[in-house]
This record gives C-alpha cells, structure tokens and sequence, in this order.
C-alpha cells in the first residue's frame, strides 16, 4: 500500500523548489520593512501543525533577529474581545486553508489597529490571504491527505524566508535556496529501526530541544494522527522536572538531536535514559556514533530542522501501514478544521 500521505511527503522537495521561485521580492521588501519599522511585539497566529510551524519560525526570528515573539491565545481576540494594543505590532499567521475563524478574525483585528500582518499561506484566495497585508503563498498545491506534510515542510521554509530576509543575512538565504537538493536526499534515508520499535507501542515521548523543539512537537502530533499512539512532547530540558517518572523498561521514547548547542546535553540525555531502561530512538547527523537513526542535515544548522521531519514523515506514513491503519484518514479527523 502506498499512501497519499507518502507521495505528498515525498514530494515536498519539489514544492519548496517551486515556493522559491516566487516572492522573493516580495519577501526582501517585507524585511526592509520590518528593518526600518521594527515591531514593538511578535505575535504568531496558528493551530496545530501550522503552530509547530510558527514555534520554529519564533525561534528563528528570536535567535537572529533578537525580538521576543509570542504565541498569540486567539481566544483572548475572538471569545474574550480582548483590547490588545496591535499599533506597530508584527502578527504572523500560518495555514494550510486560510479558513479558521479564530486564525483569520485576529490577523484582522491587528490589521485594523495597525500592526504589520503576514499570512503565510497555502490557499491564496482564502479569508486569510485576504485579510493580511503581507501575503506569502506556500505553493504547497492541494494536499489530499488529513495528515500535513509538505504544507508543514513549506510553511517552515516560508517561515526561515521571513527571518533570513527581516535580518538581511545572504548567507542564510543562500543556504535556504539549497534545501531542496536536502529535502531529496532526506526521502532516502532508512528510518526501518523505528518502524521495529514502533509497531507494537503505545505510547512514546519525543524529544528536541531548542530548534529541534517544533520537530519534535510536529512528530508527536503525527504519531496521534496517523498512528493512534499516546505521543507527547517534551524538550530535552524539561523531562527530568516530572515525565522521567513514566519511563520504565523498554518504554520508547524518539530524541531529535539536530546540529547546535543543544545537541551534546540531547547525546548524554539518550544514554542516561537507555540506562533508565528505556527504548531510546536517537536521530542524529551521522558523525553522532551513538544514533540508531541517522538524521539528514542542511547547509546550515538553523535549518536542519526543515530536512528532519522530512525523514520522520517517510517513516511516519509506513508506520501507520504497518500498524495497520491508514494514514489518510485518521479518525474523527477532516483536512479543514475551522474553530472560533
């Protein structure tokens, strides 16, 4: 069986090919923009995946461009009418369809108190992209499965567009330019380890830890979706304070350690839990001895994160096979999820 969550993860490297192409104008004078008229708040707007997305396009922003960003409760604009000050504040939205009224209402009521809006989003003729300044299409093309991935995949690349470009860094830029070469290379990669280890469990813990977080947000996400087990997220920071009471002999836990300063506490967290018993899935770059999966890397560390859901979502979309479900229809679940 082959799925339409695998032929649209697989395809990913060719979408963000094809998003490069377009807006990068557009892109340079959002960041002239941002340069000359720096916010006085970050805010991001988005559920789910999309959210995932933002948490990892917030870490960029803030750790290369220096502004403290915010993931906006859009309850607060749409149930509680709360009166944000929105005058020269930044809201980033991302969506796949554009169409949830809690993502699309307060990117208008920032728009109308006059913050910058920016949707970067899939569906260009959507109440989103209508209601934003600043439209940045994904040119993900329609995406049939429930479960998103190359949507997910160009969302964190428009996500690095806007922070490479806001900053004003060629070299980012360039190395951006380089992630579909990446992205094909990544498809290849043998995550079967996981699959052994995955098909009969029930639970797991991911792990990431700075860049590497929203990776691991988004695996947890995807293991619930599509593979009906119990996943939750932690950062590699946060599992001694409480989680590390769940584990016990052979419970499984997947650990993201991408390139950069959080990667060695990553290595020495995964042979401290193996020692605990547990079922450590390490996924590492290659020169990492101690990984059982080998994670691909980028031209730069900042963006590994973009190539590494990559390789899990080819594994993720086998897995759900081999449990015997079918990842393009997780139940209870529709593509469009619309909220207030």
């Amino acid at each position: 069986m082959t799925s339409q969550m695998l032929k649209e993860a697989s395809s990913s490297a060719d979408f963000v090919a094809e998003q490069l192409k377009h807006e990068g104008g557009r892109y340079a004078e959002l960041g002239a923009h941002l340069r000359a008229k720096p916010p006085t708040s970050v805010v991001t707007v988005a559920r789910g995946s999309s959210d995932h997305a933002a948490n990892y396009a917030a870490y960029l922003i803030m750790a290369r461009v220096g502004r403290i960003v915010a993931s906006l409760p859009m309850s607060l604009v749409t149930l509680n009418k709360a009166p944000l000050a929105a005058k020269d504040a930044l809201a980033i939205a991302i969506s796949q369809s554009g169409q949830s009224p809690d993502v699309v209402e307060p990117i208008r009521y920032f728009r109308e108190g006059g913050a910058t809006t920016v949707a970067l989003v899939n569906d260009a003729a959507s109440p989103l992209a209508q209601s934003a300044e600043w439209t940045m299409p994904l040119h993900a093309g329609p995406e049939l499965s429930v479960a998103a991935t190359k949507s997910f995949i160009t969302s964190l690349v428009a996500g690095a567009r806007l922070a490479g470009h806001w900053q004003n860094d060629a070299e980012f830029l360039a190395a951006i330019e380089q992630l579909p070469e990446s992205l094909h290379a990544a498809t290849k990669l043998d995550w079967s380890p996981a699959i052994e280890v995955l098909q009969p469990a029930s639970r797991i813990m991911v792990v990431g830890r700075g860049i590497s977080f929203p990776v691991a947000l988004e695996s947890a996400l995807k293991f619930k979706e599509t593979s009906v087990i119990q996943a939750e997220a932690f950062s590699g920071a946060e599992i001694k304070h409480g989680p590390m009471a769940l584990i016990h002999d052979g419970y499984p836990l997947l650990i993201f350690a991408t390139r950069g300063p959080a990667q060695a506490g990553l290595i020495a967290l995964a042979e401290e839990m193996r020692g605990r018993g547990a079922n450590v899935l390490l996924a590492a770059p290659e020169d990492v001895k101690e990984r059982n999966l080998t994670l691909p890397v980028a031209a730069t560390p900042d963006l590994d994160p973009v190539v590494a859901i990559q390789a899990f979502y080819m594994m993720a979309a086998n897995l759900s096979i081999a449990r015997g479900l079918d990842p393009d229809k997780p139940r209870h679940l529709s593509k469009v999820t619309k909220t207030n």
